[in-house]
């Protein structure tokens, strides 16, 4: 029965291997039991090999079955480059390769055994003590001396064997072995690669992950160097990077109990959202885990992103193919070698893709000798004393220093780590109506190159499923990170004045901003006023257009009748000051209502208690006249001081001016401005907020304005209540008094309705209306219990506007007292002793007569 290499050697025959038969044949011949697994070239430079012809054995056993591909297919290859270099007339010329290749039978700890042939040259052995049988001194076969390794295939086999080779400093390139442990210069320091390190491998699939907007996924590794290093370059990566949380990180081990791949999926529905999962992870375990959602009935959940070792891989789709539609695979860029036939033409052969590399690997340590021998034999044909004993270290100097176009037409290079550069197509499985197949959707080269518009994911859908934590918050709303899980965030919006400010945090607009509508900044908030077609306005408006009308109209009654006794008896100076009060009082409307500016805010601190003060100014020079008369008139017939019409008019004037002088005062302390009032409309909702454009009137200073005039009408009260004695007779005394308890109640009514509304959204409307119908009120309350009668006498009742009998002021004076003692008298004594002291107390030579009007004023003072 033939072996496994004898079998490979029948392969060679085949396939035309250039070497004749009985030279392979005898080269696949083990010598000696130990080299069972293991091939043999002569040469004038002997490299190593390492690849997994067998796979990893069961039950105790070292090797299990042959691996066609990843074994036979890179062996394969290393012979073929090895005669091709031989061939080669450029390359090492009259220089031969030879080769020792071994079976690493895919375990760590078998490749180690099998390594130590590569340095048994390197072992000085002691021969003193051994004798043949005969006697004599034996002779021992010079193991050859191996210059440098190709292989291994395997992260944790290139470990293991690498830390035997730099003790003896014995380059070794390897031709798919990627875990990023081996960048470790100080560890691994004869240690290089033609395939790029999972450090890029890694940062390539967070790239795609990245790109397709992926930021919560999980991880999956086959326990090992490859699986664990993996993962941890793509977690670290991830965290440096940002952007992208990791869910649950899962390993698979290495002999998987039965149902382990079952509760591998339980664990990774635990977290549902992260449907990405990351895999580094051999082809078997990538099988069997895709086999293990089928069962679950997980078919289209999860999004498989591939490392290089599913690549475009078929044996671990097969018959599973709904279940790994979707999935995202990468593979170091490669090209297919033309010379590697196939044995028939029915053959379904497809060369295996690590192929190019291990050519790569070993025109490296080819192109390496090359320059070598170049420098160090210059011109010698063969191999010169020289290069005799090749160093170790100085023939990696010349490994890492290479540069040429490898048997992909790509460029082969080495870093200071003796990584290659990462060159990566990326694949995707998809499903069409025909096939299923691995498409080629980019490449990576130092940064990521993706056509989204090549994606296909299940049923034919082109839109990219999610695999998110929390969904993106939207337009104005700011994320509440979990703790501990950045990618994992609540939303909650920019309540109030506040607006998104960034990401994660909200911010309070400026005093004079709102939010805008999407709450992304801040906008003005719009400034209003009293505009004058509203209701707060028309009303005030209205009612001050009839009261200047009315007072109009009897001011030109009493200038037309300026003369007549009616007009006379009320005292025409008086009168006409009073209806100046009562017009301004209407007037001051129309600034109030006025679009605040400089000249409005000024008309408003002048006329604003200038009405007021006009009025009750000359109403308290009235009432104190009457009350100083008919007091004088107790006790003495005498006229008293400051009756008359300019006394009056100087009287009225200076309570006038007390008002003129405290606004002059105020102009100057604070000159009239304008302010936005942003607090007054300060809604809760920003939508509803308001600046109010007004004059720099605070309440204070409204009452302050206001307050002279206040304290004016309760003095002329106060003389209206103590001349309410005076007999209806005499002048105007009653009618002052109504006037003015009508007008305190009116003023009693507007402080509670306009400090109430101070807190009310509509203030400004409110006290504005409030304030300027109270002082229409107040004027048409003047105005029609002072003017109206007389108005009406005058037009309706001229009859009754002629001159009456004139009396001297002790008689109209002493009637008066009179009539006021009897009054009293009245009241305290019983009916019928009036009427006598009546008779006493009158002067039986004066007549009686009735007098329908009669005024003190036409009289001499």
């Amino acid at each position: 029965m033939l072996s496994a290499f004898e079998w490979y050697g029948c392969l060679l025959l085949l396939t035309g291997m250039t070497r004749s038969v009985s030279q392979r044949m005898d080269s696949l011949t083990p010598p000696a039991p130990e080299y069972a697994h293991s091939i043999r070239l002569d040469g004038d430079i002997i490299l190593g090999g390492l690849f997994p012809v067998h796979a990893r054995g069961e039950r105790g056993a070292p090797c299990g079955e042959l691996k066609k591909e990843k074994g036979i297919h890179r062996l394969e290859a290393m012979l073929f480059a090895i005669d091709l270099i031989n061939k080669d007339p450029d390359l090492l010329p009259n220089v031969t390769l030879g080769a020792r290749i071994l079976d690493t039978c895919s375990r760590d700890t078998y490749a180690l055994e099998q390594s130590l042939t590569f340095v048994q040259a390197l072992i000085e052995r002691d021969s003193t003590d051994v004798r043949c049988a005969s006697g004599e001194q034996p002779i021992f076969a010079k193991p050859d001396k191996i210059i440098g390794v190709i292989g291994a295939a395997a992260s944790s086999v290139s470990i293991m064997v690498a830390n035997i080779l730099r003790l003896f400093k014995i380059p070794q390139i390897s031709y798919a072995s990627t875990a990023p442990e081996l960048s470790d210069n100080t560890r691994y320091d004869f240690f290089s690669r033609v395939v790029p390190p999972d450090s890029y491998q890694a940062q390539a699939m967070l790239d795609i992950v990245t790109a397709m907007g992926w930021n919560y996924v999980s991880t999956l590794a086959s326990e090992g160097n490859y699986g664990e290093s993996g993962v941890e370059a793509f977690v670290q990566i991830s965290r440096e990077t940002g952007g992208v949380c990791i869910a649950q990180s899962l390993k698979i081990p290495r002999e998987p109990r039965p149902g382990e791949f079952d509760k591998i999926i339980l664990r990774l529905l635990e977290t549902p959202n992260a449907r990405a999962i990351v895999m580094f992870a051999n082809e078997d375990d990538i099988r069997r885990v895709l086999d293990a959602a089928k069962r679950n009935n997980q078919t289209g959940h999860f999004l498989w992103v591939g490392s290089d070792s599913w690549g475009s891989k078929i044996s671990p789709v097969v018959q599973q193919e709904s279940v790994a539609e979707g999935a995202i695979t990468i593979l170091p860029k490669r090209a297919s070698i033309e010379g590697l036939e196939k044995v028939g033409r029915d053959s379904t052969y497809e060369q295996e893709g690590k192929v190019q590399f291990v050519m790569d690997a070993v025109y490296a340590m080819a192109h390496a000798l090359h320059r070598m021998h170049r420098d160090l034999c210059s011109g010698y044909p063969g191999l010169c004393p020289r290069m005799s004993n090749i160093d170790g270290k100085e023939l990696l100097g010349y490994i890492r220093n290479v540069s040429f176009n490898g048997s992909a037409k790509t460029l082969v290079v080495f870093n200071e780590n003796g990584d290659a550069p990462g060159r990566y197509d990326i694949y995707q499985y998809q499903i069409t109506n025909k096939s299923a197949e691995y498409r080629i959707i980019g490449h990576w080269t130092d940064q990521l190159h993706l056509n989204m518009n090549a994606m296909q994911w299940a049923s034919g859908d082109a839109v990219v499923p999610a695999s998110v934590c929390s969904l993106p918050c939207q337009t104005g709303e700011r994320k509440k990170v979990v703790k501990g899980v950045p990618c994992c965030w609540h939303c909650e919006r920019c309540e109030g004045y506040h607006y998104q400010a960034s990401e994660f945090t909200c911010q309070l607009c400026p005093y004079e901003q709102r939010p805008d509508q999407n709450r992304t900044g801040c906008q003005p908030i719009p400034i209003i006023k009293l505009e004058w077609h509203s209701p707060w306005a028309v009303v005030p408006v209205f009612i001050a257009i009839l009261g200047i009308l009315a007072t109009t109209f009897v001011v030109v009654t009493f200038v037309r009748y300026n003369d007549t006794p009616i007009v006379r008896a009320s005292g025409r100076e008086m009168s006409y000051v009073l209806l100046t009060g009562i017009f301004l009082c209407y007037v001051i409307t129309f600034p109030m209502i006025a679009a605040p500016g400089v000249a409005v805010c000024s008309f408003r601190r002048i006329f604003l208690g200038l009405g007021m003060c006009f009025s009750y100014a000359a109403l308290l020079t009235k009432t104190n006249r009457i009350h100083r008369i008919f007091e004088q008139g107790k006790c003495s017939v005498a006229a008293p001081r400051f009756i008359s019409p300019a006394s009056q008019l100087v009287i009225t004037f200076s309570l006038i001016s007390v008002q003129l002088m405290g606004v002059f005062v105020w102009f100057v302390a604070d000159p009239p401005h304008t302010v936005v009032d942003y607090g007054e409309q300060r809604t809760q909702d920003p939508e509803n907020a308001r600046g109010v454009l007004k004059c720099d009137i605070s309440d204070l200073s409204l009452i302050c304005s206001l307050g002279y005039s206040i304290l004016l009408m309760v003095t002329c009260t106060v003389y209206a209540i103590k001349t309410r004695g005076v007999p209806e007779t005499f002048n105007e005394a009653k009618p002052i008094g109504f006037t003015m308890y009508t007008t305190c109640i009116i003023w009693l009514a507007f402080i509670p309705i306009f400090f109430g509304t101070a807190q009310s959204a509509e203030r400004m409307y409110i006290q504005t209306a409030t304030l300027t119908v109270s002082l229409s009120l107040s004027a048409s309350v003047s105005l029609g219990m002072l003017y109206m009668p007389k108005v009406y006498i005058i037009i309706l009742h001229p009859e009754q506007n002629v001159p009456k009998r004139k009396r001297s002021f002790k008689a109209i004076v002493t009637a008066a007292t009179m009539t006021n003692k009897l009054s009293q008298l009245a009241s305290e004594r019983p009916n019928g002793e009036v009427k006598t002291e009546l008779c006493e107390s009158v002067d039986n030579s004066t007549p009686s007569t009735k007098t329908t009007y009669v005024s003190y004023t036409n009289h001499a003072i």
